[in-house]
Order: C-alpha cells, then structure tokens, then sequence
C-alpha cells in the first residue's frame, strides 16, 4: 500500500518545488564557478563585470546570450526590472529591441511553467491575494485583465505563473503581454541608458541624461494613467443596458 502511494507523493513533490530546485541548483552553481573563476584568474569584482560587459557588448554573441538569459531568467527567480535596466546600460536604444524579445518569449515560458506547476507556485499569502482578485476577471475578460495588469506595473512573474495556473487562453495572454508591456520595457531601458558608462559608475562617478531619465519617467505615468483610464472606462455602466 504505502510502496504503491510513493510515486504519487515525489511527483507532487516536484510539482510544488520543481522550478525552487531549478533556480537553487543554477545559483550554487553560479556562485561556485563564480568564486573559482576569479580565484584562479586573481580577479576582482569589478574585473568580472568588465569582463562580462565586454562579452555582451563587443561580440555579436552578445544580445544573443542576454535574450537566452531573459527567457531563462523566471526560472531562476531574477527580477526582470533588473534585467531591463541592464539592456539599457549595455545595449543602449538598441536594447529596446533585445528586451521586448526576450521578455515575451519568457512571459510564454513562464506561462506553461505556470500550467504545470501551478499550485506549488502559488502557495503565498501575496500570491493567493491576487489570485482571488483577478481569477474570475481573467477568465472572463482574459486580454483586458492582462493588459491592465501590464500597466499597472504587477509583479511580472507573478502575472505569468496566475495566468498559467488559470490557465486562459495562450494568445490573448500573449498579445496582453505584448502591448501592454510596451511602457514599461522603453521607461526602464531608457532609464537604465541613462546612467552613464560602466567604468564610471565602477568609479563612483554617476551621471544622469535628464532626457532619458525624463522620457522614462513619462511613460511610467502615461502607462498607469492609461491603466486607471481603461479600469474606470471598465467599471462604468453600459448605457445600452439602462433603461
């Protein structure tokens, strides 16, 4: 009886830590190779990130690595507004494009990871919250609820594993993501091209395009203007139903 119930107990196992385990093994690793690269180069820690810049940026190999890094990166739990800003500071406009390919291809992974391990995803008090808020609103109105979220700036993530764990229809998902990430991805590229170069910045030396930061700051209003727009649009009462 009992050796008949162990399947079903490690599969359940694996549903609820599947991608944990994954993001765990990825970081030891990171970490370990990491230490003993830079002890066995005598490097330091600005050396490896001028190192690591360089391979992004002066080889075509570059953009390549980081949208494989980007659709890769919910796996192991590493912010996406941090990635963004990355492409900004290394790949410059550019860095728009890069970006808008690698994060909807990960929002689609994310997605599916989302269908399969779903519940063992959304065991959070935070998580649960919003499931309650939106499940029924994304099953209804799938592109709306998505979009909305988009604007609103909601933990990216988080919106890709609930609407997976939902499981709403894939290509409204999508195209939600699409256009509804559009803001954000230019605000936080822009903003992370706004700084200056890495080698002053490893100096101490910060200096700030107020253009670029500027822009950046008026998508970010214009994207949650437009979202509280189309919200209250959403709520007000359809005239040809009244009476």
């Amino acid at each position: 009886m009992s050796a008949s119930t162990q399947p079903v107990k490690r599969t359940s196992f694996l549903r609820k830590h599947g991608v944990k385990l994954v993001a765990l093994i990825f970081w030891l690793g990171l970490i370990g190779s990491y230490w003993a690269y830079t002890r066995a180069n005598n490097l330091t820690a600005a050396d490896s990130i001028r190192q690591v810049a360089n391979l992004l940026t002066s080889t075509a190999w570059g953009p390549l690595i980081y949208i494989a890094l980007y659709i890769l990166r919910p796996l192991i739990f590493f912010p996406a507004t941090l990635v963004t800003l990355l492409s900004g500071f290394l790949f410059g406009p550019i860095g728009i494009l890069y970006t808008i390919i690698g994060s909807n291809s990960s929002a689609l992974l994310a997605f599916f990871v989302g269908q399969y391990f779903g519940k063992g995803l959304l065991d959070s008090e935070e998580s649960a919250g919003l499931v309650q808020r939106y499940a029924q609103r994304m099953r209804d109105n799938s592109f709306e609820t998505v979009l909305l979220m988009r604007l609103l700036f909601l933990p990216y993530d988080l919106v890709h594993y609930v609407a997976g764990f939902l499981r709403i229809d894939w290509k409204a998902f999508l195209l939600a993501t699409i256009i509804g990430s559009i803001p954000g991805t230019i605000s936080f590229v822009l903003l992370g091209g706004s700084f200056g170069t890495l080698d002053a910045l490893l100096n101490g030396e910060i200096s700030v395009n107020p253009w670029a930061l500027g822009l950046s700051i008026g998508l970010i209003v214009i994207s949650i203007a437009l979202s509280r727009f189309l919200k209250r649009r959403e709520a007000a009462p359809d005239p040809n139903t009244q009476s």
